[in-house]
């Protein structure tokens, strides 16, 4: 069981005057026992004196009957003289007050000599205890006989019983009135203790006004008379202006506690208003409980500060498109954002405290962990270019590791930006592509144009002979294959013309799907011949595109024809036609079920002369052409072999060659169309 501090203060108290008590109580009866004891030896010792003095005469003149008498007499006297009687110088008994004979035991139980003026001795009776005086009768120096008398030990001990009772009760009688005042001392003491207590509690749970100090008959501002409203312990009823900083008081100095405590000891208001220990405690915890609730203030407000930032903070690394993230000196990751999230398609609490080789295969984890230490060590930061394969193909990745350092210089940890340059490369790509075709197109147009001249003649020398010849003859059908050569050379040529002149373009507003109709109205027929069907899908309505009608038609045809070309045999050519909101453009796509284009040849089949078909099959400008068309008509061209299931889930294509065409519709290719409707100048 434990007691409270009032339990103990009384528990002290109680058992520190019940102990002082019985002290009281020991001591006060053994000096009462002593003295009591001592008085009874003296008046033993002066009734048996008094005795024998008076026996003298009676012995002298043998008088029996009054010496008789002088003992009854002695007996009667007080109620705890037991007996008395005389012996003779013989030591035998002459008168005694014994009413059943006379003992004869106590003849010898108590000698005194001639020398001695008495002896005490007590006597054990067996009933009770006896104090026995031995007195000697002398007539000067001659001894007529032994005056023996017994006092009972009852009344003294009568008297000491009464007298410890008596001590008891007075004891008693203090210790409840000293109770009582400490009862009342121990509650003027605990009650300032309790309701400190109680304030520690309350601020344990967070409330930090809890009022412990008394309050003050007298405040400061109203012993002073200073009126100063504007002084921080004005109408502060809590709170003691000593512990107060930037108070107006004159007498108050600026500076530490101790320093401003040394001029208010001589402060009438601090003389006048300061308790005892338990209450300055008491000032000294409100006071603490104001500094804290500052201080938790300020801490929050820095808190919230610090909040703000870095959501600030968090907000900006998320909302940039970099793969962001910081490593400590032991490799492990201690932020990232959302970026660096998605690519790595994990949670951030997944990522948070783990290492390279936690999130990466281990040959990847091990070049990271050899580029991270020689950063850590040197001090130098990283630039470099990664690439990867991902399921939308091979990324290319801009990475640069710089080292953080803290205040004094020294590395603590690993900062990585990365970012994603794939649709950076397709440009260069692009532009290299175009580049590219510029220089072919300059040779081909020169070498086409040198070409040109000597195969006309040629071909019109071979017409000419042929009319000359008789038909079924060996030289006719040689002739006739010359002329069927010399056709295709003159078709290349003049594909290569077309591919390298610089033309006119008219580019005027038009509907792609009346010029996509048109396209296939013309190789419809042919193709399902050769059991090729053609699959429409074109959106209800669709806006106007700015273009030059012929060249899209042509690019349109191209592309049909390298779908049919790549289906042997039976399949089917779907060709759609939308409009894609998001990026306000005409979308045109040409799929078939052939067998599509080998991985490690379709980053090449928009270079010129460039194919996948067999000899005497195509000249591999058809897919040049029309990538310069439509970058003519500022849009892109893409293709995806096989194609994406998703994407062409309702036309029920799930092999073969996707192509898909991208042009801006009127409103943001109208730039590119002269005020007047003239036609300008392309390549």
């Amino acid at each position: 069981m434990k007691f409270g501090f009032r339990s103990k203060i009384y528990l002290g108290m109680f058992s520190l005057l019940l102990l002082l008590g019985l002290v009281i109580i020991f001591t006060v009866s053994r000096i009462m026992t002593n003295a009591l004891l001592e008085e009874n030896r003296n008046r033993g010792i002066s009734i048996g004196t008094n005795l024998a003095a008076r026996l003298i005469e009676p012995v002298l003149a043998i008088d029996f009957f009054r010496m008789k008498t002088l003992l009854d007499e002695t007996v009667r006297s007080g109620d705890d003289i037991s007996y008395a009687f005389f012996l003779d110088d013989k030591n035998e008994p002459l008168v005694h007050t014994f009413k059943g004979g006379f003992p004869v035991d106590l003849k010898r139980a108590n000698e005194v000599e001639d020398q001695e003026k008495y002896r005490v001795r007590l006597l054990d009776t067996g009933k009770e205890r006896i104090y026995d005086y031995a007195v000697p009768v002398l007539i000067g120096n001659d001894r007529l006989g032994t005056t023996r008398l017994g006092l009972q030990r009852t009344r003294v001990q009568e008297a000491v019983r009464r007298l410890m009772w008596s001590t008891f009760l007075l004891t008693g009688v203090v210790i409840l009135i000293a109770g009582f005042f400490g009862t009342v001392l121990a509650r003027t003491v605990t009650r300032p203790i309790k309701v400190l207590h109680q304030s520690a509690e309350e601020a344990l749970r967070g409330n930090l006004d809890a009022k412990t100090a008394p309050l003050l008959k007298r405040n400061c501002w109203e012993i002073m008379q200073c009126g100063k409203s504007e002084c921080p312990a004005f109408g502060d009823v809590r709170h003691r202006c000593w512990y107060l900083a930037g108070t107006l008081c004159p007498s108050c100095v600026e500076g530490e506690y101790a320093k401003r405590m040394e001029s208010c000891l001589h402060c009438s208001v601090y003389r006048k208003c300061s308790g005892d220990e338990i209450q300055s405690l008491a000032e000294s915890f409100d006071s603490m409980t104001l500094s804290v609730k500052s201080h938790l203030l300020e801490l929050k407000n820095t808190e919230k500060i610090l909040k703000e930032q870095r959501q600030l903070l968090k907000t900006i690394l998320d909302a940039t498109p970099d793969f962001v993230s910081l490593q400590d000196c032991e490799y492990v990751y201690q932020a990232v954002n959302k970026a660096f999230c998605e690519i790595m398609k994990r949670k951030e609490e997944d990522i948070i405290g783990k290492t390279d080789f936690d999130l990466f295969l281990a040959n990847r984890a091990k070049i990271h962990r050899l580029e991270d230490r020689k950063i850590l060590e040197t001090g130098e930061p990283l630039i470099k270019r990664d690439s990867f394969k991902g399921p939308q193909g091979r990324r290319w990745i801009h990475v640069v590791k710089i080292p953080v350092r803290d205040a004094g210089g020294k590395v603590v940890g690993l900062l990585c930006s990365s970012r994603d340059i794939t649709e950076f490369k397709r440009v260069q790509e692009k532009l290299a592509q175009s580049q590219k075709m510029e220089s072919v197109g300059q040779l081909v147009a020169g070498v086409a144009h040198e070409i040109n001249t000597p195969l006309g003649i040629i071909l019109g020398y071979v017409q000419l002979l042929i009319e000359e010849i008789e038909p079924g003859t060996q030289n006719y059908q040689d002739l006739q294959t010359v002329e069927k050569q010399a056709k295709i050379c003159r078709k290349i040529v003049s594909d290569l013309l077309r591919f390298s002149r610089h033309t006119e373009s008219t580019m005027k507003p038009l509907d792609v799907r009346e010029s996509i109709k048109e396209v296939l109205a013309v190789v419809e027929h042919a193709y399902r011949l050769d059991r090729v069907s053609i699959v429409r899908r074109f959106a209800p309505e669709l806006p106007m595109i700015v273009g030059d009608k012929d060249k899209i038609k042509q690019a349109v045809i191209n592309l049909v024809n390298n779908a049919f070309d790549a289906i042997s045999g039976e399949g089917v050519i779907t060709v759609g036609a939308g409009y894609d909101p998001t990026s306000a453009e005409v979308v045109i796509t040409v799929a078939d079920t052939g067998a599509g284009i080998p991985p490690e040849k379709i980053d090449r089949i928009f270079d010129p002369f460039f194919t996948t078909k067999p000899v005497d099959k195509g000249t591999g400008l058809g897919l040049s052409v029309t990538f310069g068309i439509i970058q003519e008509h500022g849009g892109e061209i893409e293709v995806e072999s096989p194609p994406p299931r998703e994407s062409l889930a309702a036309e029920g294509v799930f092999s073969g060659t996707l192509f898909t065409i991208h042009l801006p519709v009127a409103d943001q290719a109208g730039k590119m169309e002269t005020e007047d409707g003239k036609n300008i100048s392309s390549g």
